[in-house]
């Protein structure tokens, strides 16, 4: 660097196109110094409408984004653009067809726009979408779009990066509407029926809105028509997100994020609190909201008659991992039923590592699948487990009465 260019995070902050790319790529990609950059830009974020644009596979987003961009141009903001593609099956990376549909603007100095690879990271983003929504925000961008890969019923991870959620709907979506009403379309602030000029556009129209009558808060909820190849009912569309985002706020991811940090904070707490999983020697290393991951050296008092890991430690390793995952949203959990598969066997002084993902959640129960992975990253058990959510807090009133034992 010349003595007289400014530090990357100045150029960055300036809206230096090169510091930007360079920005998300450590971020992406994890890269020494990615945690201090991301602690450099925390002042500077919650300012740009994120607009989330989700829909199925064929509801043409990519060319819905294509026109906003011309509408958003027009109306002198700056915009970026966060297009996540499915991982190419040879190379892993984004095949990159979503962002070749916006070619039209993508040169424009008020555009940047940004292709990532799902690299089968499920709910329909990228595992750091939510990082590169971060620099384009600090660098100054009024809105940023981050457009999902098709998604279905349960691809709804946009719901908390997004201030405004943008669900496309193509023309007869038929059955396929029962089929994902109970997903992304639930998390709509705007329904937009593309390819309006196509037959069946309005009978999806009165689909939706009779949806929305079922909805709570549906009332709500504007279902607009476009036709993104004419610009028809785009500036309508625009508008509404637009104004969404004000009425209700910018910065949702910042929110999220932060109840993201409160949960692991009670997951590490919870963990203090049980004297089996200290006296087995199981560490609490991560935990969220329905997430927790836990840790266990192998010692010689785990060891079975026949030299090997009792299997027995395994389960409590991945069951540690269960109970803290379902009870990270603060009320009670209660397992009501429990699996578990061993792929290998263990010896002492192998580290094993329990990681519990929450699959699904209901108002009674929730249902949770752990893997159990060797340091070499060799699978060694496949759990999965199912609880009884109860309405009760499952933390101690008072900061003193919370404490772990001395």
């Amino acid at each position: 660097m010349r003595r007289d260019e400014p530090p990357a995070t100045a150029r960055l902050l300036a809206g230096d196109r090169r510091a930007i790319a360079h920005a998300i790529s450590a971020l992406e990609n994890d890269a020494p110094g990615a945690d201090d950059l991301q602690r450099a830009l925390a002042p500077q974020l919650g300012r740009a409408c994120v607009l989330g644009i989700t829909g199925p596979p064929g509801a043409g987003k990519s060319t819905l984004i294509n026109a906003l961009l011309g509408e958003m141009l027009a109306r002198d903001l700056c915009v970026g653009v966060v297009a996540v593609d499915p991982s190419s099956p040879i190379t892993g990376g984004a095949v990159l067809g979503d962002r070749a549909r916006m070619g039209e603007h993508g040169g424009h100095d008020r555009v940047f726009i940004r292709s990532l690879s799902t690299r089968g990271h499920a709910g329909g983003l990228a595992r750091r979408t939510d990082r590169v929504v971060d620099v384009l925000d600090a660098a100054g961008f009024d809105v940023v779009i981050v457009e999902t890969v098709g998604a279905g019923q349960s691809e709804v991870a946009i719901a908390d990066l997004a201030d405004t959620r943008i669900v496309a709907c193509p023309p007869g979506l038929g059955d396929a509407l029962q089929a994902i009403k109970a997903g992304i379309l639930e998390i709509a602030d705007v329904l937009v029926v593309t390819k309006g000029d196509v037959p069946g556009a309005d009978a999806t129209r009165r689909d939706l809105a009779d949806m929305l009558r079922l909805r709570r808060g549906g009332s709500d909820v504007p279902v607009l028509t476009t036709i993104a190849t004419r610009g028809d009912g785009i500036a309508q569309l625009v508008d509404a997100a637009i104004a969404h985002a004000d009425r209700h706020g910018r910065g949702q991811r910042l929110r999220a994020r932060r109840n993201a940090d409160a949960n692991g904070e009670r997951v590490a707490r919870l963990s203090a609190r049980d004297p089996f999983v200290r006296a087995l020697g199981i560490e609490c290393i991560g935990g969220g909201p329905g997430c927790a991951t836990t840790r266990l050296r192998i010692a010689p008092h785990h060891v079975n008659f026949n030299g090997g890991c009792h299997g027995g430690a395994i389960f409590a390793l991945a069951d540690a991992a269960f109970g803290l995952a379902s009870n990270s949203h603060g009320t009670t959990a209660s397992g009501i039923e429990a699996h578990i598969a061993f792929h290998v066997g263990v010896r002492e002084g192998d580290v094993l590592t329990a990681r519990a993902t929450e699959i699904a959640r209901g108002n009674k129960l929730a249902t949770y699948r752990v893997d159990v992975t060797r340091d070499d990253a060799t699978l060694v058990a496949s759990f999965s487990g199912t609880v009884y959510v109860s309405a009760r807090t499952n933390e101690p009133a008072s900061a003193e009465a919370a404490a772990p034992p001395e």
